[in-house]
């Protein structure tokens, strides 16, 4: 199983976007400097009034596809 470890900081009014239909993808990369596409709608759970932020990581099956995502801090 593939892991990508990530941070990200995205400010609530930019996740605003998601809701407003101009934005469905969130281009993160990962510690060790992978990109990835991620679709908005899996981070969602982590959203707060304030945004979302915080240390996350993702696993992935051998065909690529999203099997978890989790907050680490």
């Amino acid at each position: 199983m593939l892991s990508l470890v990530f941070d990200i900081s995205i400010p609530a009014k930019d996740y605003l976007r998601v809701y407003q239909g101009t934005a469905n993808r969130i281009l993160i990369r990962s510690q060790d400097g992978r990109t990835v596409s991620l679709p908005a709608r899996h981070l969602q759970p982590f959203l707060t009034h304030s945004g979302i932020s915080g240390r996350f990581i993702m696993d992935f099956n051998p065909q690529g596809q999203l099997l978890n995502l989790r907050r680490l801090t």
